[in-house]
């Protein structure tokens, strides 16, 4: 009985289709050679990726490492990921209704025009649920559409108008008192209050109102709480109301406005997209 090699397949193959068996035994040898240039770029990847608490997927990774003067592809990133065994725990997008019933208070002005040409001209905000110390607690928002960069916040045990205008009086003081901003916002009963209305008077800003049940009419708001719960909050939720006010602060002022990439930004952060809109532009207009 006739023993055959193992290089036997590798042989009756070369014959096939005329390759070299050197041009393959010296392949395999470059792949097992340790690259000391991979091996730091894999490194970066994975620092970057820890700073993301593992949610950056390559788009991100890659434009952050561009940020730092690397060189590097997106699908080369996604090659070390896979070789460090790294995977982004970003969510799939839900399905929601589409129903169309318009507040009788504020109409939907905005109607889902969420490129503006400049910041302090529409502002968005909302409410979230987060879990601390066993019991809900909630974080009412504020974003200015431009650069997507929040500009106003509150955290409290209660989901009352007082919240909202908390968060929408930091946002005033802060933009530097702008007036007649278009606040945007859902029907929910913290911006449909008197107590609200009245604030948005108080600071100059004109009101607009998503259409009942659609999420959609609001979607930076809702992406930006789908990224805060899935990239950041821990998922058993805060020891407390205190450590739950001290990460989302970390996540707000430190990650999201000023590192995380952001698309609607070409990659860039928000602070540095409007930054970016401060500088002086050429005369033949816009990009």
């Amino acid at each position: 009985m006739t023993t055959l090699s193992k290089d036997y397949p590798l042989a009756v193959l070369s014959r096939l289709f005329g390759f070299v068996r050197s041009t393959h035994y010296a392949r395999l040898k470059r792949q097992r050679q340790v690259s000391p240039e991979r091996q730091r770029l894999r490194g970066l990847v994975t620092t970057l990726f820890a700073q993301s608490r593992d949610s950056a997927g390559s788009r991100t990774l890659q434009a952050r490492l561009t940020e730092q003067g690397e060189r590097i592809g997106r699908y080369r990133v996604r090659r070390l990921m896979a070789e460090a065994g790294l995977t982004s725990r970003q969510p799939k997008p839900p399905r929601y209704p589409r129903p169309a019933a318009e507040s009788p208070l504020a109409p939907n002005q905005l109607n889902r025009e969420f490129t503006v040409s400049a910041p302090n001209q529409v502002w968005c905000g909302d409410v979230t649920y987060l879990w601390a110390d066993g019991r809900w607690v909630y974080l009412a928002v504020v974003m200015d559409l431009f650069a997507r960069r929040i500009v106003g916040w509150a955290l409290s045990d209660r989901p009352d108008s007082a919240l909202t205008c908390h968060a929408l009086a930091l946002a005033h003081e802060r933009r530097g008192r702008p007036s007649n901003v278009l606040f945007h916002s859902d029907q929910g009963c913290q911006y449909s209050s008197q107590r609200f209305r009245e604030a948005l008077q108080t600071h100059g800003c004109r009101q607009s109102m998503s259409r009942r049940g659609n999420c959609w009419d609001n979607a930076p708001m809702e992406r930006f709480f789908r990224s805060l719960k899935s990239e950041w909050m821990p998922k058993t939720g805060y020891p407390n109301l205190m450590r739950a006010k001290q990460d989302v602060l970390a996540y707000v002022l430190t990650y999201y406005n000023r590192v995380r990439p952001h698309a609607h930004n070409g990659y860039q952060s928000p602070m540095a997209a409007e930054l970016h809109a401060d500088a002086p532009k050429p005369l033949s207009g816009f990009c």
